[in-house]
């Protein structure tokens, strides 16, 4: 397979794709506002993540990419740091952090922002190399909705039990089947079990607002998870159940065992964990 381009402006030159882009992986990480998105993935005539980060790319490099993510946030979802990674040659790995960023900074829409860029290995994969993932949710209980953090935040209006709420929590950690914590359609024929490493609650205050923080951090999560187990959780804080109530949920592996699925808006991906030395700042 051959393909042409030039990423220095100049005449376009062939190049042997399945060869020259054995030469290392460019990684971003990348921040977005998922309001205006049917989520990272791509899909037919939706206006998503993923196609606006294509679209910057191969209009950069003026070629096709192989883009992969270290998680596919749903519509609605937020990140501030999404991975993804592409493979590239080696003329491509001699541009500089400058000039990709001041690329991106031109090229992606304006809720969407490449706050870094590395070099990792000939055949890094953002997805696969991941050791784990972090995820925020945040909570406003106050008798006001929030204002400036509003698309961030899901007003839940009525107080919350938070110790009742990390009680049911901490029974997630550790290797668990969360079938029931999934999008049914999306749990058929597929291993359903992860692992939790840890949960915690914290009081934050963002731009003078207050929320409540709910954080958990595992090896990789299913469709539609974290926001399942919020809402799940929430009706602890509610005291409509009791934290030990997270056992029935976990054993029944019925998504009708658990409690809604708390909205899109509050949830943001935080962050990846890869092995150290994995990912080199460009230069």
């Amino acid at each position: 397979m051959t393909d042409t381009h030039d990423t220095r402006g100049g005449r376009m030159e062939p190049i042997d794709t399945a060869e020259d882009l054995r030469a290392g992986t460019l990684v971003l990480r990348l921040g977005y506002d998922g309001s205006a998105y049917s989520g990272f993935a791509e899909q037919v005539e939706q206006k998503t993540v993923a196609g606006e980060v294509r679209r910057a790319l191969e209009t950069f490099l003026r070629r096709e990419i192989d883009l992969t993510c270290a998680g596919r946030t749903d519509a609605g979802v937020h990140a501030i740091g999404q991975y993804v990674s592409v493979p590239v040659d080696a003329a491509e790995l001699e541009v500089t952090r400058t000039r990709w960023m001041r690329a991106f900074a031109a090229l992606l829409p304006h809720d969407i922002a490449a706050s870094e860029v590395y070099h990792a290995a000939p055949g890094f994969s953002a997805r696969f190399d991941a050791r784990a993932r972090t995820y925020t949710y945040r909570i406003a209980t106050g008798d006001a909705p929030p204002l400036l953090t509003r698309s961030v935040t899901w007003w839940h209006r009525w107080p919350l039990d938070v110790d009742a709420m990390d009680d049911a929590a901490q029974r997630l950690v550790g290797e668990r089947d969360f079938k029931s914590f999934c999008k049914t359609a999306s749990a058929v024929g597929k291993p359903t079990c992860r692992n939790v490493m840890d949960v915690s609650f914290a009081r934050e205050t963002n731009l003078g607002e207050e929320c409540l923080a709910f954080t958990i951090k595992g090896n990789a999560f299913l469709h539609s998870m974290v926001r399942t187990i919020v809402g799940t959780l929430v009706e602890v804080g509610c005291h409509r159940r009791e934290p030990a109530w997270i056992d029935e949920v976990l054993a029944a592996c019925d998504r009708a065992a658990a409690g809604p699925t708390a909205p899109a808006c509050g949830l943001c991906f935080m962050g990846v964990d890869y092995d150290e030395g994995a990912l080199h700042v460009c230069p």
